[in-house]
């Protein structure tokens, strides 16, 4: 998809003071940066640990989120529908302006003849199916699985959190830190681009997340690893065609603010090359129980060094002040 025909229309955010308050955007990759679930299937997380971790459990674990996964893609997201087209999107709202706003109570979906959207109308019914994943999204998983899934999905969540030493709670914990926000403040204005903080109405804060990772299974992902209170549906980018080079430009247009401060975190080359040709700071998140740039471990401290080498300190700018 070109970027032409991907671009969001976003509008540009207004600010009533004369002098606009400054907006830091987080950049965040997904698999092995705020959740483990390659690094479990493959075995590479527990044998950083040299004998200390029970392999064969974290390949359990990661092969029980893998089938959480591809059930609730297909039960809930349309996404055996989708990826047989081969037809992939970055983000839900790339086919927004097909979407006529018709009442979808009553839509068959499973037999309205979706082809591959080379023409209006199929662009259009898979819109269709883009609100419904956004409003499922919105919803949460709470409102969708019944007693028994949500148990399962729970008990899984807390065993994988208890064997990988809370690395997802406390990158939950880091992210809403990053946003400068509670929860539900972040859920209430999910389509927005900015996310204000409560605590200095000059400084805002945003979270973004660009995975080479399928849209639908990276959506799913934030669900079940509890993040999308804390990034909103519209904050998700898959990279899996475009490149996650072509997504920072994306983001770098649509942030498009004059005291604006990018940071992109998380474990691969291709978000470091990208962060490298945007010209925005990098922090390269480790696996290795020794290292300080993983879960728990990494902190505001150690961003705000980041942010600094390449935007300056906060005290430089006091002093041109």
């Amino acid at each position: 998809m070109s970027s032409e025909a991907g671009m969001p229309k976003h509008e540009t955010q207004g600010f009533s003071s004369s002098i606009p308050p400054k907006l830091d955007v987080y950049i965040w990759d997904m698999d092995e940066t705020l959740i483990l679930l390659n690094s479990l299937l493959k075995s590479s997380y527990a044998e950083g640990f040299n004998g200390l971790k029970d392999v064969q459990k974290g390949v359990e674990i990661g092969k029980m989120w893998e089938n959480l996964i591809l059930q609730l893609c297909d039960d809930y997201f349309f996404y055996e529908q989708i990826e047989n087209l081969n037809y992939h999107t970055p983000f839900l709202d790339a086919l927004a302006q097909y979407d006529d706003g018709r009442d979808l109570s009553n839509y068959d979906f499973n037999h309205d003849e979706l082809s591959p959207p080379d023409d209006d109308a199929n662009k259009r019914k898979l819109a269709y199916r883009h609100r419904v994943i956004a409003q499922n999204y919105l919803q949460g998983l709470h409102n969708i699985l019944d007693h028994e899934a949500q148990k399962f999905w729970d008990e899984l969540y807390d065993k994988t959190d208890e064997y990988t030493d809370r690395w997802l709670s406390s990158a939950r914990t880091f992210l809403k830190e990053c946003s400068g926000q509670n929860k539900d403040l972040v859920s209430s204005i999910a389509f927005s681009s900015v996310v204000p903080n409560t605590t200095n109405a000059n400084h805002q804060h945003v979270n973004v997340l660009v995975t080479s990772g399928g849209l639908i299974p990276s959506l799913v992902k934030c669900l079940l690893f509890r993040l999308d209170g804390l990034i909103p549906h519209g904050n998700v980018y898959s990279s899996c065609v475009v490149g996650k080079t072509q997504c920072f430009r994306w983001i770098k247009e649509r942030f498009n603010h004059p005291n604006v401060r990018f940071c992109v975190i998380g474990d691969g080359w291709e978000e470091c090359q990208a962060a490298e040709i945007m010209r925005w700071p990098f922090i390269r998140i480790d696996l290795r129980p020794d290292k300080l740039h993983r879960f728990p471990g990494l902190s505001l401290t150690t961003v705000g060094h980041y942010f600094a080498v390449v935007y300056g300190s906060p005290d430089d700018e006091n002093d041109a002040t």
